[in-house]
């Protein structure tokens, strides 16, 4: 496809933009790792919320959406809308503690909550598998989803679009190596500002279109079920044409919303925090601003984003027909080609590549965090200054580049890397909770829910030939039951770790014996409290989230019904967080 100037010119503009910002806080990110991969500890909950939200939204997303929306119908976003009981329950349980920590990484805090060789081992080796092997594949998955953009956009072979993806990575290692976390968060603002815009006036254009006919048009198009936020069983036409690919199964349904948030680990949702998003709520200024940051997060990764995906999606599902279930979130990218005009079609390039670059420069800058902070200061050079380290951080960055650039070429699905990841952790996000609040919990706990999702994932699939849900449901049970046992044949973490952590973040929950050895008296339990404005804070966002799609589909009834349940559930919520001055300083 060929691209006026115009649109050349805002692609053009965009590059230097980024890179600008990008390198005018070089001076910033040197001195202290802290300051490289913390912002100095500084960021503001409106700024590190919005880099969480940019982050999640990569290049792949929207076309995840689309693929997930035209065989499932809306109901079928459910696959990542579960996700939000997990991204409140860190919110209300695990923000404050997380700022609290004074970590540098969330690695770090193996050794602050374990002890002994173990603890060590746990930290050293998850720095690799983290930082290097899943970063990796991550990084793949997202240049994958670009090189798609970049094929249907410019029809160029697959070589090609490799070289222009390095070309987008090396942009990205410049500024996000130069600046660390305060660049790539500030550059992660105006990234998310310019892709929401750009996926607002494509849905605008496209419902709009003569093909849709307006939002009526579209519903009129679509078997009624399909705009359904729940899965149905059964359709009105018969199980054929589109209605056939609009469903989502019951067993799949509640996987989603009864097990996989608490217990697969998952990138960006992981249970108890952890990740890149542990890393914004400690670069906060304090405790309120990670909390505050947290919340931002989920309220605009659920409820502002999904829309102008989904009605592109939907549209999408009318437009080409013709398009196999391989292929159906190419639709996205097909409606940017032959529905944007001169200059916004620059636009939405942008879009995609902002969308792409904040993903990609927190990879990259978290994935060094690991191998920095948690391998080679911890158990290669003890010694180095800090500004070797930061030194060091910024080589290493250009070194997952190269690495994700070569696993780039392996990955021929996406959605084959995303079932592998969410089952690999399957099991694993339980401890991760219950370390905060359960003495008991230890490294080999962890280490144990680390590698025993493997051994389930590979016997479910190679010897019982399961597939998802069945699959996922078999490796959480086994890894859980592996854990409790691990846990329990293992001695307990050393009575002075305990007491040391149990001084520095005052967590709630079951310490009593760890109180108890330092003599301190029993503290009022906040635990109730929370988990009632945990709850309502679900409900709240749900409900925003689904009254934003009623008002969309001039469902005005249902608008008022899912309005009103919102406004009751934020009450109690602020309510109830008032009452243990849970949003105070």
């Amino acid at each position: 496809m060929h691209l006026d100037v115009i649109d050349w010119i805002v692609i053009a503009v965009f590059g230097i933009l980024i890179l600008g910002i990008g390198i005018s806080y070089t001076g910033k990110a040197s001195g202290t790792m802290a300051n490289y991969f913390l912002g100095g500890r500084n960021l503001s909950w409106w700024i590190a919320g919005t880099s969480m939200v940019a982050t999640t939204f990569a290049a792949d997303t929207p076309l995840a959406v689309t693929e997930l929306v035209a065989k499932s119908g809306i109901s079928g976003n459910w696959l990542w809308w579960n996700m939000l009981f997990g991204g409140l329950l860190t919110t209300f349980f695990f923000a404050r503690l997380w700022r609290r920590a004074g970590i540098i990484t969330d690695l770090e805090f193996i050794e602050m909550r374990y002890s002994g060789k173990a603890a060590s081992f746990l930290r050293g080796f998850r720095a690799i598998y983290l930082g290097i092997f899943m970063n990796s594949l991550i990084i793949g998955w997202v240049n994958v989803a670009l090189m798609s953009i970049i094929e249907v956009f410019f029809e160029v072979p697959r070589t090609e679009q490799l070289i222009y993806v390095a070309i987008a990575m090396i942009i990205v290692v410049i500024y996000s190596s130069l600046s660390g976390l305060l660049g790539v968060a500030i550059t992660d603002v105006v990234q998310f500002a310019i892709a929401i815009f750009g996926c607002i006036v494509l849905a605008y254009l496209v419902v709009g279109s003569e093909q849709i006919g307006g939002i009526a048009g579209l519903k009129e198009k679509l078997p009624s079920w399909s705009l359904n936020y729940f899965p149905q069983i059964g359709s009105d036409d018969g199980g054929t044409g589109i209605a056939e690919t609009l469903t989502l199964s019951v067993g799949a349904f509640l996987a989603f919303t009864t097990v996989q948030w608490w217990a697969s680990w998952y990138p960006g949702n992981e249970p108890g925090g952890g990740g890149y998003i542990a890393q914004r709520m400690m670069s906060t200024k304090n405790e309120k601003h990670a909390l505050y940051a947290t919340l931002f997060f989920q309220i605009a990764h659920y409820c502002v984003r999904p829309w102008p995906w989904i009605l592109v999606a939907l549209s999408a599902v009318v437009l080409y027909p013709e398009l196999s279930l391989e292929d159906k979130k190419l639709g996205f990218v097909m409606a940017m080609k032959d529905f944007l005009p001169s200059g916004l079609k620059g636009l939405l390039l942008v879009a995609f590549f902002a969308a792409y670059m904040s993903t990609v420069s927190t990879q990259l800058n978290w994935g060094a965090s690991y191998i920095i902070n948690d391998f080679y200061a911890r158990f290669v050079k003890q010694d180095a200054s800090q500004r070797q380290l930061v030194n060091a951080s910024r080589i290493t960055t250009f070194l997952l580049m190269v690495i994700s650039l070569a696993i780039t070429t392996q990955i021929t699905s996406i959605s084959g890397v995303w079932a592998f990841i969410m089952e690999a952790g399957a099991g694993l996000g339980l401890v991760l909770i219950l370390r905060w609040y359960w003495w008991r919990i230890n490294a080999w706990s962890e280490i144990v829910a680390t590698i025993a999702p493997f051994i389930a994932y590979a016997f479910s699939k190679f010897v019982l030939a399961w597939e998802f849900p069945n699959s996922f449901f078999l490796t959480v049970g086994f890894t859980t039951l592996a854990w409790i046992i691990a846990t329990y044949v293992t001695p307990a973490v050393p009575s002075g770790v305990l007491q040391d952590f149990y001084q520095k973040i005052q967590p709630d929950g079951a310490w009593r014996p760890v109180r108890i050895s330092l003599q301190l008296p029993k503290p009022r339990t906040r635990i109730f409290h929370l988990l009632v404005a945990w709850l309502s804070a679900v409900v709240m966002v749900y409900s925003t989230l689904f009254f934003i799609g009623d008002l969309i589909f001039q469902n005005y009834s249902r608008f008022f019904i899912w309005l009103g349940v919102a406004l009751l559930s934020m009450f109690v919520m602020i309510a109830i967080s008032k009452r243990i001055k849970f949003f105070d300083d």
